[in-house]
């Protein structure tokens, strides 16, 4: 190896970029002049990653209609990938979630001599545990976002490190949350809902609509209530859209992006089932999850499914700490419903609330570290190995 390694990633969706910037801001530390390529986002190449193909050409809903429609041009893609890898041979290859894409063509590569890292342990103990296996074969150590995981992964014999949760070092302990508001130009004192229907097209396709539906229902009963919809740029339009045909398009307050700033300014979040949810339990907001799938990819899933919960929050918690409205459960009545009990518990429940920060405020600490350095740093005895 050289001083100075070659990096191969792949990262899918908007969190799997966003993860993956982050951790090549550790290699950078480590490595000043490294240089990484594969498949990617735009968090990655304002780190200089050079994407072979974007990463948004890998998002995929659900396990049947939708990825039958995207298979052959995802498998196209691994193929073109894997030949290239194969032939330019990088030091490292670290697949970054995205483990239907990822485990494959690292299994691959480590069977080329390649050595290969796993960013995000698959959710094992969550749903599909069939997995353990296939870890096994394709990584040579996996990078471990929760406490509990290496634990879990050493009894399969897979070695693993915990790194923490990158968004846990970028959202703030104590969220500014009127700095937020000021920089949405919303008042100190307005009643604020979040509403988050995804950053994947399928996924705005199967929610926004009951999301929508459910904010037209909330302005009738509080007609004062702010309503904002971050919106990633490619589904700007869809969004907007979708809000016009459930009439309320003149109530939302659609932004561009700013997630962030949107979930540290609101007073409750209406969100889809997600990486999303973790980062609202961290900014300590109350929310109400829902998801919705096609029928039959929803009846796969809850074959595999492991746990009582869905929700990020409410897996790390163990406990329902806040409501999932899922499939044929989330309807606009029921998630108008939801949403008004944490709004009215700002004046008739407050004790809840602080109850609810509390919690979130214990898992903020436990996923607390500094993952930049703690990565690049297995990378590097991974790479001296």
């Amino acid at each position: 190896m050289q001083d100075t390694p070659r990096i191969a990633m792949v990262a899918g969706e908007t969190s799997g970029d966003l993860l993956a910037g982050l951790l090549l801001d550790g290699l950078h530390v480590q490595w000043p002049a490294v240089t990484a390529e594969g498949i990617g986002g735009a968090q990655m190449e304002r780190r200089g990653f050079r994407a072979l193909w974007p990463s948004e050409r890998l998002a995929v809903h659900g396990y049947s209609i939708e990825l039958v429609r995207r298979l052959w041009g995802i498998l196209r893609i691994r193929k073109q990938l894997r030949a290239h890898l194969l032939t330019e041979r990088p030091d490292v290859f670290i697949g970054v979630d995205a483990p239907d894409f990822n485990l494959g063509l690292e299994s691959d590569l480590r069977a080329a001599g390649i050595k290969t890292v796993h960013f995000v342990c698959p959710s094992i103990w969550a749903w599909r545990a069939e997995r353990v296996d296939k870890i096994r074969r394709s990584a040579d150590h996996v990078l471990c976002i929760f406490p509990f995981e290496p634990e879990l992964l050493a009894r399969h014999g897979i070695d693993a490190t915990y790194v923490g949760h990158p968004l846990a070092q970028v959202i703030p302990l104590v969220p500014d949350r009127l700095a937020a508001r000021a920089q949405l130009g919303l008042g100190s004192d307005d009643e604020v809902l979040a509403i988050l229907p995804g950053s994947r097209s399928a996924e705005v396709a199967y929610i926004a609509r009951p999301f929508f539906q459910a904010a037209a229902l909330l302005r009738k009963t509080r007609p004062s209530l702010k309503m904002v919809v971050p919106a990633v740029l490619a589904l700007h339009a869809r969004i907007e859209q979708i809000a016009a045909e459930c009439g309320v398009r003149d109530a939302l307050h659609i932004v561009a992006g700013q997630s962030h700033t949107v979930l540290a300014a609101c007073d409750c979040t209406l969100i889809a089932s997600g990486t999303a949810t973790l980062e609202a339990a961290l900014f300590k907001r109350p929310m109400v999850i829902a998801y919705h799938m096609h029928p039959i990819s929803w009846r796969l899933m809850q074959r595999k499914q492991l746990q009582p919960w869905v929700g990020l929050p409410n897996i790390l918690c163990r406990d329902f700490v806040v409501p999932e409205l899922l499939q044929d459960a989330a309807t606009p009545q029921a998630l108008a419903q939801a949403v008004e009990r944490w709004l009215d518990a700002r004046t008739h429940d407050p004790a809840a609330l602080s109850a609810l920060e509390q919690r979130f405020t214990a898992l903020h600490e436990s996923l607390r570290r500094d993952t930049p350095r703690l990565a690049a740093d297995a990378i590097q005895k991974i790479l001296s190995a």
